[in-house]
């Protein structure tokens, strides 16, 4: 499965790929955990889409014999359009995420990250051009705190299960991922429904009733 990224990142966004779902009858797709800290979303359409590129991590409270190891693996094995995914149980412990590692992420071609924890160098990372979402910020690094665990694994944030490669879109409503066993129902029902939003839009913008609208297209 390898649909276009850029017509997805051009004409859809996370909450009608979330109603897409919801049709197909998932209806626990988004993490509804809090990402607010978003550092910068692409200029041209404001969504993040790609492969997941999924990371476990877990706090520690001992010196770590192999500091980075599993970290730096998964970043340097990103591909083009991977969607790095750090699954740390919301930890504040430090923060797993910064600078370099988004420096090193890039230059693999992958197009953001998605952090169920905390990031720094977030002032840095906004003027890269390099979308994280993340539940928030810490000063601390994290050798001998948090490390990754295993990669390239099935994970969960909130529930929600990430796999390796599964579609995942987020903008500023929040983060959607998509299974792969569903991407191509998922995807055409939700570039319908973009169809039928622009009509319901110029419908009403040209005097129609918003009820008369859903009376009509039955979309709202």
């Amino acid at each position: 499965m390898n649909h276009d990224l850029s017509a997805i990142r051009s004409h859809l966004y996370a909450a009608v790929i979330c109603d897409a779902l919801d049709q197909m009858g998932l209806h626990h797709q988004s993490p509804r955990v809090s990402l607010p800290l978003q550092t910068r979303l692409p200029d041209s359409a404001g969504i993040l889409a790609g492969r997941c590129k999924t990371t476990l991590w877990a706090d520690m409270a001992h010196l770590d014999p192999e500091p980075y190891a599993l970290e730096l693996k998964a970043v340097d094995e990103c591909n083009p359009d991977d969607v790095f995914v750090a699954a740390a149980g919301g930890s504040n412990r430090s923060g797993i995420w910064g600078e370099l590692l988004t420096t090193a992420a890039k230059n693999r071609g992958c197009v953001g990250a998605i952090v169920d924890g905390a990031i720094r160098d977030v002032d840095k990372i906004a003027t890269m051009h390099f979308p994280v979402f993340a539940k928030g910020r810490c000063v601390y690094d994290s050798l001998n705190r948090q490390r990754v665990i295993d990669l390239d694994i099935p994970v969960e944030i909130d529930g929600v299960r990430f796999e390796p490669g599964d579609l995942v879109v987020a903008d500023m409503d929040g983060v959607v991922v998509v299974p792969k066993r569903v991407e191509e129902d998922v995807l055409k029902l939700a570039f319908a429904k973009v169809l039928g939003e622009n009509q319901v839009r110029d419908a009403i913008r040209e005097g129609m009733s918003s009820r008369e609208a859903f009376k009509t297209f039955g979309i709202l």
